[in-house]
């Protein structure tokens, strides 16, 4: 049985982070004590919870050794709400760009994305009767339950403040009745028949026409704002929808098509979105993990001139986000006091002393990630869950080709991509992408017509590779 995230120890979060990621020991440690930390914090006393910060990390080596990916599993491990942002993107307050804020509208998006797709899940087979049950009433209309279809009351006086737009949509009767004309008992053995026909899809690819509610647009540009405000146009249009009468259009589809769109609809109607959104703020500010990489590209170095005069100005835009401050998102207020940071840099051209000290400080637990060797290639390419190797096996199995690499060139490939990462930029693990396409190019290109078993050895891949990867020229165009 699973155990849940709040139940793992330190040592079998890096045990479950090992599945995926080769190395980096100190870095998964450092993970795994945070994320334990935070249940630890779950059980203490009010008084004292809200008093314990979570130690944010700042993870310092070459791109490609892992960085993003320990940090993005850690928040598929945990449950929680997680976003990757890049430090470059955003710019100081004055400057055209993006502010730091939005990082935190950013993670709110994705908490409330989660808890969304969990509530769906729950009601996922109501949702199915309930889309099931529309479907029926179109194939056969005849057995319908009576009731009434109001109108909206809005839509009148609404049409004369928008314009047109709504006053050339047909008008319906104030109330419109739907009635069964067969016997109740007739009625009840049809609807159960053709219910039963279309939960074991006999008629999936039956075409029928649907009405589908499609949310109305406004006719004029009069919402200015973006996501600097946190109360943009598309908030403003969102907050109008609800009283913008509903445009129904005639659409024809299949069945199965239907089943989707009205099962959609649907777990809307069962879902509250108010508690969703209060959940997800909540779970956002106790659990969210937001990932600043490239937090190098803004540090500043000393005697540095140029045109990147807000790097300092966004550090200090960054700090009191790290430190703690209440952000206003379109769903409410997020605090993030107890979020964690993780940043992340290789910090050739600079240091992480040369961040702000105040900076410097909020990010307590330092770890070094370290450059992956030959051996570390070898096992990225066989023994994760995701390894590389069995991703091409798979790709080519689609084509009917039974992929056999040997491991003598599984090793031959991890030199040539350590080889290659020395003698000029060190891209980490991201090489093996550039040396595998290379080397299996021409079998891609061949295998829907060739098919059968293909065998890949150590001379194979020196044929390929050799005479670019001994080029460091050619090798730093190609490779």
């Amino acid at each position: 049985m699973t155990k849940a995230a709040q139940d793992l120890t330190p040592r079998e979060i890096v045990a479950e982070l090992d599945r995926y990621i080769v190395g980096q020991g100190d870095a998964k440690r450092a993970v795994a004590v945070a994320m334990r930390n935070r249940y630890r914090r779950e059980r203490l006393p009010e008084n004292v919870r809200k008093e314990v910060a979570p130690k944010n990390i700042l993870m310092i080596g070459p791109t490609g050794v892992g960085k993003t990916e320990i940090a993005r599993r850690l928040a598929t491990l945990a449950g929680a709400p997680f976003i990757k942002v890049e430090a470059t993107k955003y710019t100081e307050v004055g400057y055209v760009g993006r502010d730091v804020e939005s990082m935190v509208r950013d993670l709110a998006e994705a908490a409330v994305r989660m808890v969304s797709d969990e509530r769906r899940a729950e009601v996922h087979e109501a949702a199915e009767q309930a889309a099931v049950e529309r479907i029926v009433d179109i194939l056969h209309p005849e057995t319908r339950v009576p009731q009434a279809q109001q109108s909206n009351p809005f839509a009148a006086s609404l049409g004369s403040i928008f314009g047109n737009a709504f006053a050339n949509q047909p008008q319906q009767a104030a109330t419109q009745t739907v009635t069964r004309t067969l016997p109740d008992e007739e009625a009840a053995r049809v609807r159960a028949a053709a219910k039963a026909d279309v939960e074991r899809g006999f008629f999936d690819v039956r075409v029928i026409e649907i009405e589908v509610e499609e949310a109305p647009q406004l006719p004029i540009g009069l919402i200015g704002g973006g996501e600097q405000s946190g109360f943009g146009g598309g908030d403003m249009g969102e907050m109008l929808g609800g009283l913008l009468p509903k445009k129904r259009v005639q659409k024809k589809v299949t069945v199965a098509e239907a089943r989707r769109i009205f099962a959609q609809h649907e777990a809307d109607k069962l879902i509250d979105m108010d508690a969703v959104k209060r959940e997800a703020l909540r779970r956002a500010g106790e659990h969210g993990i937001i990932f600043i990489d490239e937090i190098d590209k803004v540090a500043g170095r000393e005697g540095s001139r140029g045109p990147d005069v807000s790097r300092e100005g966004v550090q200090r835009d960054i700090l009191p986000i790290v430190e703690g401050s209440t952000v206003h998102t379109k769903h409410g207020p997020l605090s993030t006091d107890h979020v964690l940071f993780i940043a992340a840099g290789a910090f050739h051209a600079s240091k992480p002393s040369d961040l702000i000290p105040e900076l410097q400080g909020r990010f307590p637990v330092r770890v070094e990630l370290g450059s992956l060797t030959a051996a570390d290639f070898e096992i990225i390419l066989t023994q994760p869950e995701n390894a590389l190797i069995g991703q091409y096996k798979a790709l080519l199995g689609a084509d009917g080709v039974d992929l056999d690499v040997t491991p003598d060139a599984i090793a031959e490939i991890a030199q040539i991509a350590m080889r290659v990462n020395e003698q000029t930029e060190n891209i980490g693990a991201r090489r093996l992408h550039t040396v595998l396409e290379r080397v299996l190019d021409e079998i891609a290109f061949r295998a829907p017509e060739e098919g059968g078993k293909i065998v890949i050895d150590a001379a194979y891949v020196s044929a390929r590779l050799e005479s670019i990867a001994g080029n460091s020229d050619l090798s730093s165009y190609i490779l």
